[in-house]
């Protein structure tokens, strides 16, 4: 009978050594499997896309209460876009700031990020501010020899810049910023695209106040 027992015991005693290393290197496994590389390429800005960052119609909020109510998804977006728009353009005293709804409209028709046509409008004209009278013309657009293309209203302004970006330089290969400039003032020493990147990102991290 203790002949018996000490046959189990001895058995089990095996099974335990045999089975254990298998337990240990399977975890060991699943831990490494889990890890999540932590080496990010960041990119470069000058290479900023205006298709991204953001993608014109992902979310994008601004600082919001604690206590949300329930609005639609896409409420939210769009006036989280056009509320940091209309932050940034308050904070300048810009005459663009009642149509920040507007210039994320126009942004999203063209598929241009939201905030471009303002910091654009930052690096020609001051937003607005310094810019031929009665023109409507914050872009610089169509500046010639001859003299400055006038638009009725800053809405026609917006629309037509917006569509001109898409169909001038989008559609033909200008996609990003310093791409933008070789075409849009190809004198500029880079001080053009390093504007429109600081403006844009000042616009969504509210690194302007």
């Amino acid at each position: 009978m203790e002949d018996k027992i000490f046959v189990k015991h001895l058995a089990l005693i095996g099974l335990f050594f045999l089975v254990a290393p298998l337990v240990i290197i399977t975890s060991l496994i699943s831990l490494i499997s889990l890890k999540v590389p932590k080496n990010h390429t960041k990119s470069n800005s000058h290479e900023l896309n205006i298709y991204q960052y953001p993608k014109s119609g992902v979310s994008v909020y601004a600082s919001l209460p604690s206590a949300l109510p329930t609005v639609s998804g896409v409420a939210n977006i769009s006036d989280g876009r056009s509320e940091l728009l209309k932050n940034y353009l308050n904070f300048y005293h810009s005459p663009l700031e009642k149509y920040a709804q507007e210039l994320v409209t126009s942004a999203d028709m063209n598929i241009l990020d939201y905030r471009l046509l303002t910091a654009i409008a930052q690096q020609e004209s001051n937003l607005c501010k310094v810019m031929p009278s009665d023109t409507y013309n914050c872009w610089g657009w169509g500046i010639h020899s001859k003299g400055t293309l006038a638009f009725e209203s800053y809405l026609q302004a917006i629309e037509t810049v917006s569509k001109g970006i898409k169909q001038e330089y989008i559609d033909k290969g200008f996609v990003t910023i310093d791409e933008i400039m070789s075409k849009y003032t190809p004198l500029s020493n880079g001080s053009w695209s390093e504007g429109v990147i600081k403006f844009m990102a000042e616009i969504e991290d509210g690194s302007y106040f």
